[in-house]
């Protein structure tokens, strides 16, 4: 995939990979101290965490083996990432009604998205969504779910966009298959493992 500004790549996050995941977090851990966690912790954890214990919490995780999201690479430089797991690592999603399953179906969720504000604009997200769902894929996942914004106005402040636009997803191949929620529709796309 090459971007207007130069080549881009994908990786899934591994612990050699820390460094790159610090550098594109930066010292606010991409927003307000979460590094991440929000969809995998409550409100109340969320909090006492917040910076460090939550910066700790998503390294322990790497180190731990697990890969929970992929960066995109701009030229060689950490530019965007998505958060990616299966579904059941994530329980702000079990315990949400408007993102409560579709169905029973064992999927992957992508969550969220932080993309450094020098490459904004430029389709990140899309391929984000793309080598996701080849990363699932590897995995033997068969689904791979989104729960994006379809914001009222032409233009949200990006602060709340870290879920992803519905049309990104759209454009990814993913198609809407619930919406309990005017503006929070729940999409997906097969990955084609067998």
């Amino acid at each position: 995939m090459s971007a207007r500004d130069g080549t881009v790549e994908f990786h899934a996050l591994t612990a050699d990979r820390w460094g790159d995941f610090e550098r594109l977090f930066g010292a606010n851990g991409a927003c307000g101290g979460c590094w991440c966690m929000w969809f995998r912790l409550t409100n109340k954890e969320l909090e006492a965490g917040k910076g460090e214990g939550n910066r700790a919490a998503m390294k322990a995780l790497v180190e731990g083996g697990d890969e929970p999201g992929i960066l995109a690479y701009v030229d060689g430089e950490p530019a965007a990432w998505c958060a990616l797991a299966p579904r059941s690592s994530y329980g702000r999603l079990a315990r949400s009604r408007i993102l409560k399953p579709v169905d029973e179906e064992p999927v992957w969720s992508a969550v969220c998205f932080f993309v450094d504000r020098r490459h904004r604009g430029r389709g990140l997200t899309i391929g984000l969504l793309e080598a996701a769902a080849e990363h699932v894929r590897g995995r033997g996942g068969k689904l791979l779910e989104g729960y994006p914004v379809e914001p009222r106005k032409e233009r949200a402040p990006s602060v709340f966009m870290f879920h992803g636009l519905a049309s990104a997803f759209t454009r990814a191949g993913f198609t809407e298959v619930a919406r309990r929620s005017e503006t929070r529709p729940i999409m997906r796309r097969a990955t084609g493992a067998r």
